[in-house]
C-alpha cells in the first residue's frame, strides 16, 4: 500500500465465509465520506446501527459479534456493475475460436463475476446473447453460474437476441420469450444491427410489456432521430428502459446532443456509459457527454463493458476505475463519479438504495484511504460486504528497500521480508 497508511486488517478479522454470523458483524473504526470515524453493526442482511468509534462495543446486545478492524479504510455503499458481458469475458487470450460449450461459458462467467466481486461489485447485470448458432445454451450456462454464485454475488441476466424483424426475426422472438421463461429477467438487444431498428425496438418493448420486465438496449446513439423514436416509444414502459453505451452522443453537434438528452430525460430513459472501453454489443466506442446528460436530468450510470475479450483485451471490470475515469477525463466531482457506479447503478438495476445508515442493506465496500478522491486514485486494498458478511478481501502491500531517502522521510516499511 502507499506509504503512510496502516497495514491491512489483522488475521483475526473474519475471513470470507459461507454464512452470516448469528451475532452479526461489527465493522470498527471506519471513516465515512463526511469525515466521521464510526463503528457499524450489521445484523442479518442490513445495517443495524451506526455509532461513533468505540460506541458499539462489548456492552451492546451483540457484544459477541465478530469484528473487522477498518482503521485506515473508507467505508462506502458497494458499487454495482450495470453492464457486463459474461458469455465473452476472459476470451481475449484464447488463441483460437472462442468456445461456447456450456462448461466453458459457466467457468468464464463464474470467474468474471468473482473478479468483479473482488473489485467491490456485489451485483452484476450480464448481457447474454441468445439465438444464432448457440441457441439458448449460453444462457443456460450463465444461469447455472448465477445459481452457484448465490450468496456471494447477485448475477442478473439480460437476454440479447440479434435479429427480431422480418422472416429471420420470428426465431429471435421465440428465443427471447423462452429466455424469460428460463430465468432471464431483462429484455435486451442491439437495434442498430437489425435491418429495421424501429421494428426491433417495438418488438422488444412488446415482449417486455408482456412479461413486466425492464429493457436494456445496446445503441451507439449517433442517430438523433433513432434516439427520439426510442424515447417516444419507451416513455410509458415500466419498470423502465436503459440505453448504453451511447458513445455516439459525444460525436453529435452540441444542439443535437442537448435535444437528445432532453428527450431521454423526459421519457425517463436511463443511460449506462462505458468509460473503460466499449463492448461487442455496440458498433461505436467512446463515452457520451455525461455532464450534459446529467444536467438534462438523465440518470447516468457507469459500467465496465468488455472484460478482457476481443472488444477490450485489457478490460478490468473495475467499477472504481470507471468512476476514476469519469472524474479524471469527464469533469465529474469524485462524489458524482462514484454515484455513477453505486447509487445510480443500483437505481438502473431497480435495486434498493444503500447508505451507511441504520436500516439500509448491508452492501458495503471498504477501501484503503481517508477521502473519496484518494480512494478512486489508489484503491488497491478492498473489503467487500454482501448481505451482511465479508465475501471478498484484497490486500496490497507496498515496500521500499532501506535507503537514506526512506529513513529521512520516515516512510513505513509494511513488509516483513528484506528487499534487495
Amino acid at each position: 500500500m502507499p506509504p503512510g497508511q496502516p497495514p491491512p486488517p489483522s488475521s483475526s478479522s473474519p475471513a470470507p465465509s459461507g454464512r452470516t454470523d448469528p451475532d452479526g458483524l461489527l465493522l470498527c473504526g471506519a471513516r465515512l465520506t463526511d469525515g466521521r470515524t464510526v463503528d457499524v453493526r450489521l445484523a442479518g442482511e442490513r445495517i443495524e446501527a451506526v455509532g461513533t468509534a468505540g460506541s458499539l462495543g462489548a456492552d451492546g446486545p451483540r457484544g459477541g459479534a465478530p469484528r473487522v478492524d477498518l482503521s485506515g479504510y473508507l467505508l462506502l455503499p458497494a458499487p454495482t456493475e450495470p453492464h457486463a458481458h459474461a458469455d465473452t469475458a476472459l476470451t481475449a487470450d484464447s488463441g483460437g475460436p472462442v468456445s461456447y460449450e456450456p462448461e466453458d461459458v459457466q467457468r468464464r462467467t463464474t470467474e468474471a463475476a468473482l473478479l468483479q466481486l473482488g473489485h467491490g461489485a456485489t451485483t452484476v447485470r450480464a448481457h447474454v446473447r441468445v439465438g444464432d448458432v448457440q441457441g439458448l445454451g449460453v444462457l443456460t450456462a450463465v444461469l447455472r453460474a448465477r445459481r452457484s454464485l448465490r450468496g456471494l454475488t447477485e448475477l442478473t441476466t439480460v437476454a440479447v437476441p440479434r435479429v427480431l424483424t422480418g422472416a429471420a426475426g420470428a426465431d429471435g422472438l421465440a428465443m427471447l420469450r423462452d429466455s424469460l421463461k428460463m430465468g432471464a429477467c431483462v429484455v435486451g438487444g442491439c437495434p442498430d444491427v437489425d435491418p429495421d431498428p424501429t421494428g426491433y425496438v417495438e418488438a422488444v418493448l412488446e415482449v417486455a410489456s408482456e412479461h413486466g420486465c425492464p429493457v436494456d438496449l445496446h445503441t451507439d446513439g449517433a442517430d438523433p432521430a433513432r434516439l427520439a423514436r426510442i424515447a417516444a416509444m419507451a416513455g410509458g414502459l415500466r419498470p423502465g428502459v436503459t440505453l448504453g453505451p451511447c458513445g455516439g452522443l459525444s460525436r453529435l453537434p452540441a444542439g443535437a446532443a442537448e435535444r437528445a438528452a432532453d428527450q431521454l430525460a423526459a421519457a425517463g430513459v436511463r443511460v449506462v456509459c462505458l468509460p473503460q472501453g466499449g463492448c461487442g454489443g455496440a458498433e461505436g466506442h467512446g463515452t457520451p457527454p455525461v455532464r450534459l446528460l446529467r444536467a438534462a436530468g438523465v440518470r447516468v450510470a457507469a459500467g465496465s463493458g468488455a472484460l478482457r475479450d476481443v472488444s477490450n483485451p485489457v478490460g478490468r471490470g473495475d467499477p472504481l476505475e470507471a468512476a476514476y475515469l469519469l472524474a479524471s477525463r469527464h469533469g465529474l466531482r469524485p462524489e458524482e463519479a462514484y454515484d455513477a457506479v453505486s447509487a445510480s447503478a443500483r437505481a438502473v438495476l431497480g435495486l434498493p438504495e444503500v447508505r451507511v445508515e441504520a436500516g439500509f442493506p448491508a452492501e458495503l465496500l471498504a477501501v484503503r484511504g481517508d477521502r473519496l478522491a484518494g480512494a478512486l486514485s489508489l484503491a488497491y486494498s478492498r473489503i467487500v460486504v454482501h448481505r451482511g458478511r465479508v465475501v471478498a478481501r484484497t490486500s496490497a502491500v507496498r515496500e521500499f528497500c532501506d535507503s537514506a531517502a526512506t529513513v529521512e522521510l520516515g516512510l513505513p516499511r509494511q513488509g516483513r521480508g528484506e528487499l534487495s
